[in-house]
């Protein structure tokens, strides 16, 4: 894969690269920005967007200093996670920028992630509350202790959020996922919230193919009328 120029966020991710496959921006009719778990990278998340990637859909991906996000878990209080996660967030917000100005709307822009990624495209997603293509959590959930109250301005109605989680997964409590569903729709996404009795903390094929559906359904309409 061709090396791109570094992208620039705050922090500790300053520097890091942004990888690029899929349609290129000025052909795409979407976006997707695609977000690692700990310990991993923009190639390997790209690898796993082989599984649903669409023609017309532009593929981003933002590496992680050291491979990871935020050094801490993400049940943490926040400043445990600070100032990377800050600096995650910066890094997402770049990510999804690339495609806005590319004249990609947020309407078709979808947010997706796995493990730490996932928390993280959550969390993005509920402190910059607004209409997107769709937001998916692959084993995650919103970061900080459960007790955490967001109060964001914007709202996420007529958003698709999928939520995927095995029972049983050993980085990501179960009721960290209802959590997560439960405050999502607060803030007016519609969610799918599916749990997969011991499935461990992997994707399956059941997730690939919701994934593939909603990618369907945001280059199905056009931004104006969805």
């Amino acid at each position: 894969m061709p090396q791109d120029p570094p992208r620039v966020a705050a922090g500790s991710h300053a520097g890091q690269p942004l990888r690029r496959a899929g349609s290129p921006l000025a052909e795409a009719r979407a976006a997707m920005v695609l977000l690692h778990g700990r310990g991993g990278s923009a190639e390997a998340i790209l690898g796993l967007a082989d599984h649903f990637a669409a023609p017309g859909v532009a593929l981003l991906a933002p590496q992680a200093a050291g491979h990871t996000w935020y050094p801490h878990r993400f049940v943490a209080p926040l400043e445990a996670n600070e100032p990377h996660l800050s600096s995650a967030l910066a890094a997402v917000a770049a990510a999804v920028a690339e495609a806005t100005v590319a004249g990609i709307p947020h309407e078709q822009v979808v947010l997706l992630g796995f493990s730490q990624g996932a928390c993280l495209a959550l969390e993005y997603a509920a402190r910059h509350a607004r209409r997107y293509g769709a937001v998916v959590g692959l084993s995650g959930g919103l970061i900080g202790p459960p007790d955490l109250v967001r109060h964001d301005p914007g709202s996420l109605a007529r958003t698709a959020v999928f939520l995927g989680c095995s029972d049983i997964d050993e980085h990501i409590p179960v009721d960290r996922v209802h959590y997560a569903a439960a405050a999502l729709r607060d803030l007016g996404a519609g969610v799918d919230e599916r749990i997969y009795p011991g499935m461990g903390h992997t994707v399956n094929a059941d997730e690939i193919a919701a994934v593939r559906a909603l990618l369907a359904t945001v280059l199905a309409e056009p931004a104006a009328t969805r």
